[in-house]
């Protein structure tokens, strides 16, 4: 009798166990978004749920090399449909022919609420203003010295292993020479297994000063799935009619939220 029960739980855990396998397999990846591209997207994170990035971006434009080493960046989904974001970087400044200055750059502040969720037929949409606190010294090329701020709307839907967002919003930046201007940008990505994605976008930045031009590029790139909380982040790219020689992205991301799944 006890051998026969011990048969029945065994055929029990192995239905259950298959089951399981299947549904894992056939469950889609989650849609990434963001990082590591220039391109953003109306989805927040969950209720209730995190995100944590460290990371590094570097540029060489014309006058020199910039970026972060490294950047943090935290977002948390204070309320259903509603992320709060900060991020602060160390940021470096190597102009041509000078030292290379380093120390805390401007810390950026932001809320994503998404007011239309995705369907069959329409896409989700969302917005995302942020906002540059002047905490990097501008004196030493840290900094902006002034707070700009960014009104952004964007769009995102999806289709199988396909997932495709973008759109654009409008920089007001204040300070003497500076300009007000447009930024837009478009992306597709494919996950193409479990463990990656990849994908590549087009952007346009508008002159942001008197003395500056117009910036259209590209960049290409991808996410590897450690586990389901821990990622690696990567792209590259490079300016097709601007400054930027070429740039690249590379960080770590940890996601965490509550082993019960809430409710978006």
């Amino acid at each position: 009798m006890q051998q026969r029960d011990a048969n029945n739980s065994n055929r029990l855990l192995t239905t259950v166990f298959s089951l399981l396998l299947c549904v894992a397999v056939h469950v889609p990846p989650a849609a990434w978004a963001g990082p590591p591209f220039i391109t953003d997207d109306p989805e927040p994170v969950e209720y209730h749920h995190g995100e944590f990035y460290a990371a590094s971006q570097y540029a060489n434009n014309k006058d020199g090399k910039v970026g972060t080493l490294p950047h943090f960046e935290f977002n948390y989904g204070v309320l259903p449909q509603v992320q709060l974001h900060l991020l602060v970087p160390l940021a470096f400044d190597h102009p041509n022919g000078g030292p290379t200055m380093y120390g805390l750059g401007d810390t950026e502040v932001g809320v994503k609420y998404r007011f239309i969720r995705e369907s069959e037929t329409t896409p989700q949409i969302g917005i995302f203003p942020l906002v540059h606190a002047p905490t990097g010294d501008k004196d030493r090329g840290l900094g902006n010295g002034h707070v700009p701020v960014f009104f952004p709307l964007w769009l995102q839907k999806s289709r199988g292993p396909w997932t495709t967002y973008g759109g654009g919003g409008y920089w007001i930046n204040p300070g003497s020479g500076n300009r007000n201007y447009w930024q837009l940008g478009w992306l597709g990505q494919r996950d193409l297994t479990k463990e990656l994605t990849v994908g590549a976008e087009l952007f346009y930045f508008g002159k942001d000063t008197d003395s500056g031009r117009d910036r259209t590029g590209y960049n290409v790139g991808g996410i590897f799935n450690l586990s389901e909380q821990h990622h690696i982040l990567f792209s590259a790219g490079s300016d097709i009619a601007g400054y930027n020689r070429f740039s690249a992205y590379l960080g770590y991301q940890w996601t965490f939220g509550p082993h019960e799944e809430l409710k978006k």
